[in-house]
């Protein structure tokens, strides 16, 4: 069993930086692929970005790519979203989620998920 629990989301103004935080539990964590999804008001759930268990491969959304950085330190068993020139439109509620198999940008093929973390940009 996987636990998750996001933090580091805020209000920021439009060009600013946030870090999310990813803080997991369960001795096998460091073995899982962990993704980052948000959801808008209205809207659907989406792909962020992706990272492997080993942080070797990452993958992002073209909306964020350039802008936002997953990471991971399995020592801590921690997982990070650096996002950077922040815009109104990234405002969503930001979701850590993880799996096995590899990395998805498919939200349903990940098995553990945190409550999510707040993040607002404005204009």
């Amino acid at each position: 069993q996987v636990q998750l629990v996001e933090s580091g989301g805020g209000l920021v103004q439009a060009g600013g930086s946030l870090r999310l935080s990813c803080a997991a539990s369960g001795r096998t964590f460091s073995s899982y692929f962990t993704g980052w999804f948000r959801q808008a008001p209205g809207k659907e759930r989406e792909f962020v970005a992706t990272i492997s268990w080993s942080g070797g491969t990452t993958r992002y959304a073209d909306s964020v790519k350039g802008r936002f950085t997953i990471s991971r330190d399995n020592a801590n068993n921690m997982r990070y979203l650096q996002m950077n020139s922040l815009k109104p439109e990234d405002t969503a509620v930001y979701y850590c989620a993880a799996r096995r198999g590899g990395t998805s940008d498919y939200d349903r093929s990940y098995d553990y998920w945190g409550q999510g973390t707040q993040v607002t940009v404005s204009s």
